[in-house]
């Protein structure tokens, strides 16, 4: 009898939880905690939502090379909309847990191998037709095979999708995976009608349809009326202007031109809060700030290079100076602090010149040409960090060049093409998710292009082992691994902070992306 036989019956209705999984366990592999939101969601969210209005936001992370087709999304401005039109089988919740959205419930059979989803039965698209099983099949198989979406990472585990009946799909697996009902939580996973493909005019089941898009520019909204979600989809219109300049964002919201901003500097936090009339939300979570070396590329498939430009980085001058402290030092792994899977023993990399120095003659690379290509459309402040690193690791004698980006077009003409290259990530929700979507060998988006046999085991034997201990061993040697020998320089991860005015409610802090994650417009309103 496997040890997740006691798991058959009954169906997990509530949401996936590790504590039953592992037969008793504390409950793990949750990016975000309840500790990790600053700004207490109760505080924001205790009083009555009202129905109507309009709701404005003034939004960094939109690009005219942006589309409708979710597997196209990079950014905050997509992930918002995303979320707005349409909705996932599985929604990562405040409190960092998988939990039933378009599932009605899900649970695991032949130890985690095989997992059982059963489909809400009562939920229609904007064009009235009922979600079903084919929609799902079709809506996974999207991101499936040589698919180019960003969420295929999610989805190379999957083996088979087949469907049980009209409102029910078993999703197999090629080993057992005991967190992955938080694969379905990407971003991109999102259902559509079997067979859709007409992008310029998205169905889906969101609170909104989709009245104008302007990529790059604007996305207007407009509310169904008539969601079917409880406690949510409290607006009439939703309108997105697409503001990438942290200064005239803040402009915008101060002028009473947008009711709330995303990304708001650290720097400018104080002033906000002593005009007394804004809101300030604060979530500390998974996102980071990356300069990714793809690693099978000269020179920096060089180990020693790589640990030249480790050493020569001085990580605490970076969070002190771009973001006045709001987030935590990082080391080179992507995992957060609040994570239960962080290493606690593994030590930061300090800024060390003489020990940039030793490697960087030890790699042998007279003129190895460091150019490192960054964008603000990547985080405010990302061009600073840049010339930031040139100072510091110019302190060990290596010579660096900085080309700023565009914003416009970047995640699409500049991200995964140039071979050191800034961006960031909004983490995700578990681990070992996290590490293959953005680590393993073959993902769409490893940004690094890191590719190790051991790291490989690592994270198979992490998905499959039950045994905490264990598993938690794998995920620390992980983290290891990409902190000494990867190619990504991570050298914070920055808090979530968004500022409205106080006519906005239901905006509330999450661990995940920007915005509540992505779900604004569906769970803010508009005070009377």
């Amino acid at each position: 009898m496997s040890q997740f036989d006691h798991l058959n019956n009954p169906l997990i209705s509530a949401g996936f939880s590790r504590r039953n999984l592992m037969g008793g366990a504390a409950a793990l592999g949750i990016a975000t905690t309840a500790s990790g939101l600053l700004v207490p969601a109760s505080a924001l969210a205790a009083e009555t939502p009202t129905k109507g209005g309009t709701l404005r936001l003034g939004m960094a992370g939109g690009s005219t090379t942006d589309s409708i087709e979710l597997g196209n999304w990079t950014d905050s401005v997509m992930i918002a909309t995303g979320h707005a039109l349409f909705n996932h089988l599985v929604e990562w919740s405040q409190d960092g847990k998988p939990v039933p959205e378009l599932a009605s419930s899900f649970e695991p059979k032949n130890g985690a191998i095989d997992w059982i989803f059963n489909l809400r039965k009562d939920v229609k698209f904007s064009n009235g037709k009922l979600f079903n099983a084919d929609d799902a099949l079709y809506s996974l198989n999207y991101h499936r095979g040589e698919s180019k979406s960003g969420g295929s990472g999610a989805m190379k585990s999957i083996k088979d999708i087949k469907k049980i009946d009209a409102s029910t799909i078993q999703i197999t697996l090629d080993s057992p995976d005991a967190d992955f009902p938080y694969n379905l939580t990407d971003y991109h996973i999102m259902m559509v009608p079997d067979g859709f493909k007409d992008w310029a005019n998205p169905i889906g089941t969101g609170a909104f349809t989709l009245e104008k898009f302007e990529p790059g520019v604007r996305v207007a909204l407009k509310g169904t009326g008539s969601y079917w979600k409880t406690g949510r989809g409290h607006l009439d219109r939703v309108e997105i202007t697409v503001i990438n300049d942290a200064t005239a964002r803040l402009t915008a919201l101060i002028s009473g031109q947008v009711d709330a901003i995303n990304r708001v500097d650290g720097k400018t936090v104080a002033l906000i809060e002593k005009a007394g009339k804004f809101d300030i939300v604060r979530a500390a979570g998974g996102y980071h700030v990356v300069m990714a070396m793809t690693v099978d590329a000269a020179p920096y498939n060089n180990p020693d290079l790589r640990l030249a430009m480790k050493f020569g980085m001085d990580r605490e001058q970076i969070l002190k100076s771009l973001f006045n402290g709001y987030g935590k030092i990082g080391n080179d792994h992507p995992i957060p602090e609040n994570d239960p899977y962080f290493n606690t023993e593994l030590k930061v990399t300090k800024h060390d010149p003489d020990k940039a120095a030793f490697h960087f003659k030890k790699a042998g690379l007279s003129d190895p040409k460091i150019l490192l290509q960054t964008s603000e459309a990547a985080f405010n402040g990302a061009t600073d960090m840049a010339t930031l690193l040139q100072a510091s690791v110019g302190k060990a004698g290596i010579k660096m060049d900085v080309k700023k980006e565009a914003a416009d077009g970047f995640w699409a003409n500049v991200w995964l093409k140039g071979p050191f290259v800034g961006s960031y990530w909004g983490g995700r929700a578990a681990a070992t998710q996290m590490m293959a979507i953005a680590y393993k060998a073959g993902a769409n988006w490893n940004e690094t292009h890191w590719n190790d046999a051991k790291f490989e085991k690592l994270l198979a034997d992490s998905r499959s082992e039950t045994n905490e201990a264990k598993r938690k061993t794998y995920i620390w040697a992980m983290q290891e691994m990409l902190s000494t020998q990867g190619g990504a320089l991570i050298p914070a991860f920055k808090d979530w902070v968004t500022a409205n005015t106080k006519k906005v409610g239901g905006i509330t802090p999450h661990g995940g992306f920007d915005m509540d994650n992505g779900l604004v417009c569906e769970k803010a309103w508009m005070k009377a």
